[in-house]
């Protein structure tokens, strides 16, 4: 696609400027997609050519995103999905993994890109049961108070958070711990985020360097941290499920938690037969369980 001609998804192009990488589309194009300009592939490929792992860490990072919900589903009996930071529609969207695990699930699509909004209330929003909103992770009380999310999500049940690939878009002048901090304040107990973050370690100084100043050129610079600062970011109260699990494994009958659930997020529970492949940097990620003992949903 060239940067005069329109993605495959009608779209408004008011506010969309293609000669400025976008995050979304560029995630895009690295996970095989069409909804990319020339703009976007020529950053991905000069990343990939000083970073070759990225693009596997972003595909990783993706796969990761489906086996979590099926994972809450199956072993939290969790069905009322809020995705923040949703990106491009692709294959394998959350309410289509949900809703395979269970009809009745229900699941809010949000993200603040124009480029996102105009392609999923296209092809996201397609029946009562999922819907998209605009809206901005750094004003989390706002977002969760909309009244179209409301309607939509039952409070009084626990609720799933979303993360895939957000917080690192969050600067610390932005206080992601205190988005988090603010989730935990906000959903009923047995609440669980869906949660990874680009994380710095084993990269050396000088590629992260590199890897930030490349996205300094797109609509949204990353601010990767290490896996000490990201599980920081969730302070003592969470707990998180048991990433060695297998999927096969028999349910127990209470979820297994740990007090350190982040791990590179091809390791996070992988099916049995993946071929599971280590890469130079990472996404690191888990399920953190907001879980207060004796305590009911409100």
């Amino acid at each position: 696609m060239s940067a005069s001609e329109p993605p495959n998804t009608p779209v408004d192009w008011d506010g969309i400027d293609p000669n400025v990488p976008n995050v979304a589309r560029m995630y895009d194009y690295m996970l095989g997609g069409k909804d990319n300009f020339a703009a976007d592939r020529d950053l991905v490929d000069q990343v990939l050519r000083e970073s070759p792992w990225v693009q596997a860490a972003a595909r990783h990072n993706r796969q990761f995103g489906g086996r979590a919900v099926e994972h809450v589903i199956r072993e939290l009996a969790l069905t009322q999905f809020i995705d923040i930071g949703s990106g491009l529609p692709t294959q394998d969207n959350v309410h289509q993994v949900a809703q395979r695990a269970c009809p009745q699930a229900c699941v809010v699509y949000v993200d603040i890109d124009t480029v996102v909004a105009c392609h999923a209330r296209a092809l996201l929003a397609t029946d009562e049961a999922t819907i998209f909103v605009v809206g901005d992770v750094r004003q989390i009380d706002k977002l969760l108070h909309e009244p179209e999310i409301r309607e939509l999500i039952a409070w009084d049940k626990p609720v799933v958070i979303v993360m895939v690939a957000v917080l690192h878009f969050v600067s610390d002048d932005h206080d992601p711990a205190a988005i988090i901090d603010t989730l935990w304040s906000m959903l009923p107990n047995g609440s669980a985020i869906i949660f990874t973050h680009a994380c710095t370690d084993g990269v050396s100084a000088d590629e992260v360097a590199t890897l930030t100043q490349r996205y300094r050129q797109t609509n949204a610079p990353v601010y990767a941290r290490s896996k000490q600062e990201i599980l920081g970011l969730f302070g003592d109260k969470w707990t998180w499920l048991d990433p060695d699990r297998g999927f096969d494994d028999k349910l127990p009958d209470e979820p297994r938690r740990v007090s350190d659930g982040l791990v590179p997020v091809q390791f996070w529970r992988p099916h049995p037969d993946a071929l599971i492949e280590e890469t130079a940097g990472n996404f690191i990620g888990g399920v953190a369980v907001r879980y207060e003992p004796n305590t009911t949903a409100a």
